[in-house]
C-alpha cells in the first residue's frame, strides 16, 4: 500500500502561502491543518481565514487537525470550508463524549478522526475502532513544529494496527511529528498509511521531492 503524504502548512511560508499550496496540490495527497487554540498546546497557529484562503486554491482534501478545547465548536465552520477530515484529541474531551464528537463530524459529511498525544496509552483507542474514519498517532507532542520523531511510536502504530484488523475494521493510521523519509519506510511497516510532514517537507530544498521520498520510502 502506498502512503499518502500530507504536509503540515504550519512550516510553509505563510508569505507565499498560494505558491506553496499550489505545489502541494500537484506533488501531495492531503493537506494538513494544524489548528491550536493556545489553550490545549501553548501555542498559536491560525484559524478560519487561514483555512478559508487555502480552500479557495486546495484541489487535494485538507485534513484538520485540532488541537483545541471544546472542538465541537470548530465541526460545522470546517465543513463549510470544505474540510474532508477533521481529527480532535481524546485528551481535549474526555472518553465519555469522543464518541458524540466523532458522530457529530460525520453527520457533516467529513471523516472523523480521533488523536491521541505520545504520553496516552494507544489502549485508549480501542473503545473508538469502528466509531471512527481515522486514527492519529503523535509521535511528538502536539503543539510545536520541528520536534524529534519519538521512536516508541512505531510500536503504538504496530499495536493499533493489530487492534483495527483483528476487529475487522479498515481505519487507516495517521502519523504527525517529526516525520521523514529516515523514518517513512519504518511507519509503513508498522502499519501507518499517512504520513503528516512539516519540516521535512517545506524546509527541503526541492520540497516537492522530499514529498515523493516520503511516500516511497522502503
Amino acid at each position: 500500500m502506498q502512503l499518502q503524504v500530507a504536509p503540515s502548512i504550519l512550516s510553509s511560508d505563510f508569505a507565499n502561502l498560494g505558491r506553496d499550496i499550489r505545489m502541494l496540490n500537484k506533488a501531495a495527497d492531503i493537506i494538513h491543518l494544524d489548528v491550536m487554540d493556545g489553550t490545549f498546546v501553548p501555542n498559536i497557529s491560525f484559524g478560519f481565514p487561514v483555512i478559508e484562503a487555502v480552500a479557495k486554491i486546495a484541489r487535494i482534501p485538507m485534513d484538520a487537525h485540532l488541537m483545541v478545547v471544546n472542538p465541537h465548536k470548530w465541526f460545522e465552520r470546517c465543513a463549510k470550508l470544505g474540510v474532508q477530515m477533521c481529527s480532535f484529541h481524546l485528551e481535549a474531551v474526555g472518553a465519555r463524549k469522543a464518541a458524540s464528537n466523532l458522530k457529530a463530524i460525520r453527520a457533516l459529511g467529513m471523516k472523523a478522526g480521533l488523536v491521541v498525544n505520545p504520553d496516552i496509552p494507544v489502549e485508549k483507542l480501542y473503545p473508538f475502532i469502528g466509531k471512527a474514519d481515522f486514527f492519529l498517532i503523535m509521535s511528538v507532542f502536539a503543539g510545536f513544529g520541528g520536534q524529534k520523531f519519538i521512536y516508541e511510536s512505531l510500536d503504538k502504530v504496530a499495536a493499533l494496527k493489530a487492534e483495527i484488523d483483528a476487529r475487522g475494521d479498515s481505519a487507516p493510521i495517521e502519523v504527525d511529528g517529526g516525520v521523514s523519509a529516515s523514518n517513512a519506510g519504518a511507519l509503513r511497516e508498522a502499519g501507518a498509511s499517512i504520513l503528516v510532514a512539516g519540516s521535512a517537507v517545506f524546509k527541503a530544498e526541492d520540497p516537492a521531492a522530499a514529498i515523493e521520498a516520503i511516500r516511497n520510502a522502503r
